[in-house]
């Protein structure tokens, strides 16, 4: 399997270089408080810890935001995160905001996928409601394996305004995690969107993250074929390869603003 480990070096200068981006992000948005969605989760947590070093534990709010399917332990996660790191929260349950969107539109009911995209949008309409009424600008989660392969709801956990962890591949994010004192066992733990219940991202990725790390680095990132990045990642076939090169081309307009036709 291809390392992509950093070294104790490189994870110092990741460190610096997050903060200075958050720090510069949100001065030159004006302002000096963000505020960041919680969600237990390893991406979140990892978040949490750098904008609280370049923020100050004063200028950052967090919102917990368990929905009907959300797991106990990731709420408590998300809030033991908070009450270690000293950060103000407060917990939303949006469960009743999208059952008024099912009482307005019951077709989509028992639609796992748009019912769970619903949630990944209400959680991002009251992180502007509280960003807009605070004068904050709104700190993103993802990291980079999650945004080559489209593993994120546009306009949901999509909709932020930066994203400081963006550039780290997901296992690049778990050893960053520790680096900074987040505990193993968050860093270590099997990682759900809890979009639906039983919801894994592995699961749902038909991958294990590692994997998949390496095959975008060689053949997304990287210049290797389909076969050269088989063969170079154990336990990947070229229809593994082929299949994430197929996400990545699937879900670029996920990565981009929305079009519009060139000016005539």
């Amino acid at each position: 399997m291809i390392d992509l480990e950093l070294s104790d070096e490189e994870l110092d200068a990741r460190r610096d270089h997050i903060v200075s981006f958050i720090r510069e992000t949100v001065a030159d948005a004006g302002t000096e408080t963000a505020v960041l969605g919680l969600s237990g989760g390893i991406d979140s947590t990892l978040t949490a810890y750098l904008a609280a070093e370049a923020l100050g534990t004063e200028n950052l709010h967090g919102l917990v935001m368990p929905g009907a399917v959300s797991r106990e332990d990731n709420m408590s996660d998300a809030e033991w995160v908070a009450s270690e790191l000293g950060i103000t929260y407060d917990v939303f349950e949006i469960n009743p905001i999208v059952d008024s969107f099912l009482d307005a539109y019951s077709e989509a009911e028992g639609d796992h996928m748009a019912v769970g995209n619903a949630r990944a949008r209400t959680r991002a309409v009251m992180n502007y409601l509280v960003a807009n009424h605070e004068g904050s600008v709104v700190l993103g989660t993802g990291n980079r394996t999650e945004a080559l392969v489209g593993y994120f709801t546009k306009y949901g956990d999509g909709a932020v305004d930066c994203h400081p962890i963006g550039n780290l591949y997901k296992q690049q994010v778990r050893q960053l995690a520790k680096h900074v004192g987040a505990p193993d066992e968050l860093a270590e733990k099997e990682a759900t969107a809890g979009l639906w219940a039983g919801q894994t991202d592995e699961e749902e990725l038909g991958i294990d993250y590692d994997t998949l790390d390496a095959i975008l680095a060689l053949h997304v990132d990287g210049p290797l074929s389909v076969s050269a990045t088989a063969r170079q990642v154990e336990g990947a076939t070229a229809d593994d390869v082929r299949r994430i090169g197929e996400m990545y081309d699937r879900s670029e307009h996920k990565r981009g603003v929305p079009p519009a036709p060139d000016p005539l």
